[in-house]
């Protein structure tokens, strides 16, 4: 029996090794490009904003930007004029997600038309879009006139 347990002893102990060399195998940067380097890493939390009652969350995606040069640059950086956004809002409680495209231009002139002036600043700091999505504190800054005109209701 001795013999026989420690056979058994063996084998598994064979197993084990072979199950942590595989899990300890890792597959060269050059043959995958998904590593990401700590400069290039955002936090998910940093993009997402959410409502008063935390029942939504919002996630906004650049698809679009102007290439009209920012004024005063010296005093406010670099900055970019964003005139398409897709925006993706997550109700937390039913897990249903809704997705829509805006054109933010198209939404000022409009808001421009009906209310005779426009609170959307469409010009966002560089340093604020990380992987092409806005960082959360922005949100409110973009979708101002949406959510004035009732296109968004957040």
């Amino acid at each position: 029996m001795i013999v026989l347990s420690m056979s058994e002893d063996n084998s598994k102990d064979d197993q084990m090794e072979s199950v942590t060399e595989s899990l300890l195998e890792t597959v060269s940067d050059a043959e995958v490009d998904s590593r990401v380097s700590f400069e290039e890493f955002t936090d998910e939390r940093a993009l997402i904003s959410h409502d008063a009652f935390g029942k939504k969350q919002m996630k906004i995606k650049v698809l679009e930007v102007s290439d009209e040069n920012p004024v005063l640059q010296w005093k406010f950086g670099d900055r970019v004029k964003i005139t398409k956004i897709l925006i993706t809002i997550k109700h937390l409680t039913t897990q249903e997600v809704e997705e829509a495209e805006f054109d933010i231009e198209e939404i000022e002139r409009e808001m421009q038309e009906k209310r005779h002036f426009s609170s959307t600043n469409r010009w966002v700091p560089a340093g604020d879009i990380k992987n092409g999505y806005v960082v959360g504190a922005m949100h409110t800054r973009l979708i101002s006139d949406a959510a004035a005109l009732d296109h968004i209701i957040f």
